[in-house]
């Protein structure tokens, strides 16, 4: 049986993908899970919330991007780093990997002086060849 908390991390899409494979299929052949939802979507439309509900939706429990930043860097206290480590591979939350991907993609980027550097060296023989 598919607790109700569960529909709502779908609804959340804070599950990780196979796991919201599994419900899509599930959905699709039972009318009651179907109905169940539903009644989920409409006790959520019409402002009745949970505290656990608040939590999800919000996402109490994952890490700023900050937060990220410096465990990437090995930056952050060693419970926390466990803390993420544990949230980020076993609980699979879905935001703060793709938030760890992007903040993987942008340290190989050089920093906006980095760059300034860059552009000014390769244009002071055009400066200094500038006529009068």
């Amino acid at each position: 049986m598919i607790s109700d908390p569960i529909l709502l991390a779908y609804l959340d899409e804070s599950l990780p993908s196979q796991k919201m494979a599994e419900l899509e299929s599930a959905f699709r052949s039972d009318e009651s899970l179907r109905k169940r939802l539903a009644e989920l979507i409409s006790r959520r439309e019409s402002g009745v919330h949970s505290v656990g509900d608040i939590w999800r939706r919000h996402r109490l429990s994952c890490a700023t991007r900050e937060e990220l930043g410096s465990f990437l860097l090995g930056a952050i206290a060693d419970e926390t780093a466990d803390y993420l480590q544990f949230h980020i591979e076993i609980v699979g939350c879905r935001y703060c990997q793709a938030n760890l991907v992007d903040l993987r993609e942008l340290q190989g980027q050089p920093t906006s002086t980095e760059r300034r550097k860059r552009i000014f060296q390769s244009s002071v023989g055009r400066v200094r060849n500038y006529p009068e």
